[in-house]
């Protein structure tokens, strides 16, 4: 067991059944958690960073981080041609290839996950939909449940919800705790499934590296199925030291739980090298339980286009040109 896990299991009793059962105790359970090193973290993402992947290895690794997208248009100017053009996209990313992989996802607001459904019939590729007054979160939370609900009743497969940065920032735990078992409950549908959720913290603003390491914990507490890092609509999104202490949160969470989450860093992975690095911090701190579009994701559209101009060069010599791939 790692150190953080054991004294996780410390601070919890010898289990996390009670942790969140008053604002005190989950304080007390979060705050004892060992705070991190910083500079220890991001010598270790640094180190991580200068592994290199060659020939084979680096034609397996890239359709690897093509089937790992989520294929994402946020904008208002959104329209219905554009997500359909995105879903074919997504089905087929390589026009020229017919056996380059699918991309994992396809995300969209909440209106326009009826036309990705139907745009990605016949297909494992799954729509995944912002709701919870995505970006920024700042809604009612009864705004928020409606929200999830209608983007799970027109077909979403996943929600991607944000957390209340102002109430973490101020300490009250429990609120945000309560706030994603209730979007939760709202993924569920009538049949008895559910949409998987995504809960992002927007590690951008949350200042320091133990408030992403306790909201890490927090929304594993509150079941998520992925923990996401950023919305990719601010300044600072996914980083490799951050995304390597959400990875080694998942690595003690499933230490102390037997319970496995995904991870999905969001916003500013736009090359192949930067998508390389994080599949090796995905290998070194995971091992290879991690290693697939249902426990990893990237958050980033504009990655995809490197990849494929990548894949085509190591198969067929030569580097084409962003004009050889369509624009999002």
């Amino acid at each position: 067991m790692s150190t953080v896990a054991a004294q996780a299991s410390s601070a919890a009793g010898g289990g996390l059944s009670d942790v969140a059962s008053s604002e005190a105790s989950l304080r007390r359970f979060l705050h004892g958690l060992p705070g991190v090193d910083a500079v220890g973290l991001e010598a270790r993402a640094a180190t991580l960073g200068t592994r290199s992947i060659k020939t084979t290895a680096k034609a397996y690794a890239i359709d690897l981080a093509i089937s790992m997208i989520d294929l994402t248009t946020l904008e208002g100017a959104d329209t219905v041609g554009k997500v359909r053009a995105l879903c074919t996209k997504g089905r087929n990313p390589d026009p020229t290839d017919q056996t380059t992989p699918r991309v994992a996802a396809i995300c969209v607001y909440p209106d326009m996950v009826a036309t990705a459904k139907a745009a990605l019939n016949g297909t494992d590729i799954q729509v995944a939909s912002v709701a919870t007054a995505f970006p920024a979160g700042r809604a009612s939370l009864p705004v928020k449940l409606a929200d999830t609900a209608d983007a799970v009743a027109a077909g979403a497969d996943e929600i991607d919800m944000v957390i209340d940065r102002g109430a973490f920032l101020s300490g009250h735990y429990l609120s945000v705790f309560e706030e994603i078992t209730a979007v939760k409950e709202a993924c569920k549908r009538p049949d008895g499934t559910a949409a998987h959720l995504k809960v992002i913290f927007e590690t951008g603003e949350l200042q320091t590296y133990d408030n992403v390491r306790r909201a890490s914990w927090l929304a594993m507490l509150a079941d998520a199925d992925f923990i996401k890092t950023s919305t990719g609509k601010v300044a600072v999104n996914a980083t490799p030291p951050v995304t390597l202490l959400m990875l080694e949160a998942v690595r003690d969470f499933k230490e102390q739980t037997g319970v496995q989450v995904g991870v999905k860093p969001a916003g500013g992975i736009k090359t192949t090298k930067d998508a390389m690095k994080y599949l090796v911090m995905v290998n070194e701190t995971l091992g290879d339980d991690w290693l697939s579009p249902h426990w990893f994701r990237f958050g980033a559209s504009s990655l995809l286009n490197d990849l494929l101009m990548q894949r085509q060069k190591l198969t067929t010599g030569r580097y084409s040109g962003p004009d050889y791939v369509t624009v999002d």
